[in-house]
């Protein structure tokens, strides 16, 4: 209850700090590809779908596969540059604040993530709600490895404290880990 408490209260204040840089990259954006915003749907808490917001990192034709299926080649200059810095993340702070998701948890990942879906499925990992950043993001897992991440996964929610959330947000903030990887 009191991680919900400090997600209400950090991403409405996120939201309404970063409201300048939010108008910059949209308006950058729409130079970049035409269409700033990336919206996709994402496996949420107990399975239900959601629809997760981001800035665009990649060209308008790209597939909607995982990031480490897609090839480097569809990441625009400008996008290369949000990924790098992780402001493509920052509208995430609105399904935060909505309830879909949590500053901290597991990556959302797509419906068609099957392997990973059993994987979480298996460790109860999809009865949270998932997350902005979390232990394996700041140690550079993501979702090529379903196994590893789903364990990752189960292992920071059952050992969750508010020292944690703490630690995994300033991480990240602070340039920890690479994000979701991307083929050359």
């Amino acid at each position: 209850m009191i991680f919900r408490l400090f997600d209400v209260v950090f991403a409405a204040l996120g939201l309404l700090l970063t409201l300048p840089v939010l108008v910059i990259l949209t308006l950058i954006g729409l130079f970049d590809t035409g269409s700033p915003v990336f919206l996709q749907q994402r496996v949420g808490r107990n399975k239900k779908p959601f629809v997760l917001v981001k800035f665009r990192t990649m060209k308008l034709d790209t597939a909607h596969v995982a990031s480490h299926l897609a090839s480097s080649s569809a990441i625009t200059p400008f996008g290369g540059f949000l990924r790098k810095t992780k402001l493509d993340e920052l509208p995430q702070l609105w399904n935060v604040l909505k309830g879909e998701m949590s500053l901290v948890g597991p990556r959302p990942c797509l419906f068609n993530q099957q392997e990973l879906i059993n994987e979480r499925e298996q460790r109860g990992v999809l009865n949270a709600r998932p997350g902005i950043t979390g232990l394996a993001q700041v140690n550079d897992i993501d979702m090529s490895t379903p196994q590893l991440l789903a364990e990752t996964d189960a292992k920071m929610l059952a050992q969750l404290s508010v020292a944690d959330y703490f630690k995994y947000i300033f991480m990240t903030v602070a340039g920890k880990g690479s994000g979701d990887r991307v083929r050359k």
